[in-house]
């Protein structure tokens, strides 16, 4: 490999900060935050305002949209009017 042209990959934390869920993973990504992790080493932090322990397809709490509403008001709002 050549020196000097790849990305630096390293450990980093990623917080879910929504939920308060971290994991540890490697990653190239840049950051200027740091957290000591549970092992007692400082990593590089990256704050996530979604994962999978907070997005509504993985817990479970997923919103039901009203369609047949939407499609009504649609309908209503944008129909041809009959000619008179």
């Amino acid at each position: 490999m050549k020196q000097g042209i790849h990305p630096n990959y390293r450990p980093v934390v990623f917080q879910d900060v929504s939920v308060d869920y971290s994991f540890l993973t490697r990653s190239t990504v840049e950051t200027k935050d740091t957290i000591v992790w549970t092992d007692g080493k400082e990593y590089p932090l990256v704050k996530l305002e979604i994962s999978s322990q907070s997005h509504p397809f993985f817990t479970g709490k997923q919103k039901i949209l009203d369609s047949a509403g939407r499609v009504e008001r649609f309908n209503k709002k944008y129909s041809k009017k009959s000619a008179q």
